[in-house]
């Protein structure tokens, strides 16, 4: 141990709140472990050299804790903690490797991959079986006693209703790396992102919400980094409460300052009357299965962490497909799942979470339960059931998609909207009336319990999978500079070339994946429910084809802010759904009670019948809306010829006037009037919304 002191003797101090709690005098630490023996408080110094061990001295209620005077905000330290490691019985205690806070507000330093990590010797037979000395604690990142003092005076919460939402999805890094007007050094963090001409762009959008994929702190994983990769969405979480390091600017900033740019950056959006939703991964852990390193929870009580087999505690239940699954019918896991909730909220004025892989947080041990610990602890806490919660209600476990399945108050991720809408647009024919449930909100999946249209978030890209471009760019998936041959990403795109795989300069080809870039627009903007927009999809975004961005912290994935002339159009035409939709509020409908108009036409203009919703052949149809204060039509044609459209009457006689016309981008909205009963020839591939 060399000159590491063990003599120091800490103060009984309080088994609550968790974490490391700075009193002005001295600190706190708290630790749940409901089968350690002994926990180790670690401290380290400013070169995170590790300098003192003190033994917590008290344990109440499955929380060891001590108080220590004098250590202040800064103060670097980690646990290492003492059990019993039997791998069968699901205890994988091993002091040798230092172990992360699972409170910790924040982090110092970044993982360097080494063997040590492993609490088993990785040249063994039964590997996991055997115990490893090896100390990991120089190749650990730290946690650091944080100062979250912060002046929040002025900042005032958007609150916009839902009926109003349209989210807007990104990525710190990638949204600012090829920022021109984003001043280098800050690139690709959250004072990045605060900077008024990044925040002036998203407000000109007429956008409400922006979800922010993962910041929670996580970790580049081994493999990726030997491919000389990185980890770029986040989706590996080692840490609930702090902010991923290097988008709070990394070690040059003190704790303070690195939370404190969180939180300038939330005030900024919230200043330009934007929200911001965070992207959240309590579903697992960067910590794998049987065979992963030893970080934090694994090494603190693993089997009240994680889910394992009910008859075999050494392997664990993998719903996630990332190799370990968040046990959160424990109830002191379920609190820290709560309490990181409640401070993101709270203090660092966060005003809402879309949860990844949603359904494995409703699981109990029989399976998914709408009603389950996690769903009744939110849908009671006065703070968390005020803001908005999104689901991804889906995994890979036994009955776990569950679109539509989530209790009142929460919305989804309807990923049935995309494939409809995409299949729709694609080839038409046979897709009707799939695509006229999606287009009306989907009631025949929400439509239960009072939800209302915009617990539906509809959405024809996001993250994962093809951007707008892409999808009408490529046939198949081009991922080969991910190092997996291939391999990965999803092969049911949904997506159509139009004649070439890839960009071209012929003119034809180029017009056709335009205009079908503004159908899909309008089509998710005119749509009940909750839109969101893929951040760079307003102006056509590519990502040459790669439909896995996972490890691409490269211009693969960076959001490119160099436009030409068909990105400008598209952007402004973007502008011009988004604005639509906010004045016209029979494009967002707040409630299926409302006594809306819903009635679909054929295009010999009567009503479509039992018989045409059966015609495997047709490609057009229209959509005319009436409530007592306004009355629209939607026409979608996606047949690749013109279709003859009889418009039907309006009432009190007055013509339509055409808004948007996707064959026409740049016509000015009520340029044309048409006659009720007039036949308008509805051009190949175009969308029309009339008023």
């Amino acid at each position: 141990m060399g000159d590491i002191k063990t003599d120091r003797r800490a103060e009984a101090g309080r088994p609550q709140p968790l974490g490391a709690t700075f009193d002005g005098q001295g600190t706190n630490f708290a630790i749940f472990s409901a089968y350690a023996e002994r926990v180790e408080l670690c401290l380290f110094d400013e070169n995170q050299n590790e300098i003192e061990r003190v033994t917590l001295p008290e344990y109440t209620d499955e929380i060891w804790h001590g108080y220590l005077p004098g250590i202040a905000p800064g103060q670097i330290y980690g646990y290492r903690v003492h059990g019993p490691f039997k791998p069968e019985e699901g205890h994988r205690f091993n002091p040798n490797k230092l172990v992360l806070d699972p409170y910790a507000k924040s982090l110092v330093g970044s993982i360097a991959w080494n063997d040590a990590h492993f609490a088993y010797d990785m040249n063994a037979e039964d590997k996991d079986l055997t115990f490893d000395e090896r100390d990991s604690a120089p190749f650990m990142p730290k946690c650091e006693v944080a100062d979250t003092a912060f002046d929040w005076t002025g900042d005032v919460r958007p609150n916009v209703p839902w009926d109003k939402t349209v989210f807007y999805e990104t990525h710190v890094r990638g949204y600012t790396m090829l920022h021109p007007n984003v001043p280098e050094e800050i690139r690709g963090t959250f004072d990045g992102l605060s900077q008024k001409e990044v925040i002036a762009h998203i407000k000109s959008l007429g956008v409400t919400s922006v979800e922010l994929l993962p910041i929670h702190a996580f970790l580049d994983d081994q493999h990726l980094e030997s491919k000389g990769l990185k980890n770029f969405w986040g989706y590996n979480t080692i840490g609930f409460f702090a902010p991923m390091g290097r988008y709070a600017g990394g070690e040059n900033k003190s704790g303070r300052a690195r939370l404190a740019s969180f939180k300038n950056m939330v005030r900024a959006f919230h200043n330009a009357g934007l929200e911001v939703i965070l992207d959240v991964v309590y579903n697992h852990t960067a910590e794998g299965n049987e065979l992963g390193p030893t970080l934090s929870f694994k090494g603190i009580d693993n089997l009240s962490y994680y889910r394992t087999m009910p008859d075999n505690h050494r392997y664990y239940i993998n719903d996630t497909g990332t190799g370990n699954t968040v046990n959160l019918s424990h109830p002191r896991v379920l609190q820290m799942v709560m309490d990181s909730l409640r401070y993101w909220v709270e203090e660092m004025h966060v005003d809402g979470f879309r949860f990844d892989l949603g359904t494995i947080l409703g699981r109990e041990t029989y399976g998914f339960d709408a009603r389950s610990g996690f769903f009744d602890a939110i849908g009671q806490d006065p703070v968390l059931r005020q803001v908005k919660l999104v689901g991804e209600p889906w995994d890979i476990g036994p009955g776990g998609y569950q679109v539509g399945g989530f209790p009142p108050g929460w919305a989804e991720w309807n990923d049935k909207y995309r494939d409809n809408v995409r299949d729709y647009w694609k080839q038409g024919a046979g897709h009707l009336g799939d695509f006229a449930a999606r287009v009306t909100g989907s009631g025949d999946i929400y439509d239960r319990q009072g939800r209302r249209p915009w617990a539906g978030v509809n959405f024809v890209t996001a993250h994962d999978g093809f951007t707008l471009h892409d999808t009408v760019t490529y046939n198949e998936k081009h991922n080969e500079a991910n190092g997996e041959d291939g391999k990965d990403g999803h092969g049911d795109n949904r997506s159509y070339n139009y004649g070439v795989e890839g960009e071209t300069d012929d003119a034809g080809i180029v017009a056709v994946r335009e205009r079908q870039k503004r159908n899909f627009l309008a089509t998710l903007l005119f749509s009940h429910g909750t839109p969101m927009i893929l951040a760079g999809d307003e102006f056509g975004r590519t990502q040459g084809g790669n439909n896995n961005g996972y490890c691409q912290d490269s211009e693969i994935s960076w959001v490119h802010w160099d436009l030409n002339e068909n990105n400008q159009k598209l952007l402004a035409f973007t502008k011009r759904l988004v604005k639509l939709r906010a004045e016209h509020a029979i494009l967002r409908r707040a409630s299926f009670r409302d006594g809306m108009g819903v009635t679909w036409l054929n295009p010999g203009g009567g009503e479509q019948t039992a018989e045409q919703w059966g015609d495997a052949g047709a490609d057009c149809i229209g959509l005319q809306l009436t409530t007592n204060e306004e009355q629209a039509i939607l026409i979608f044609n996606s047949h690749d010829g013109v279709v003859p459209f009889t418009l039907p009457e309006r009432d009190g006689g007055a013509p339509w006037s055409v808004a948007i016309d996707t064959e026409r981008p740049e016509a000015e909205e009520g340029a044309v009037a048409l006659d009720g009963g007039a036949v308008f020839e509805v051009q190949p591939r175009s969308l029309l919304l009339l008023k």
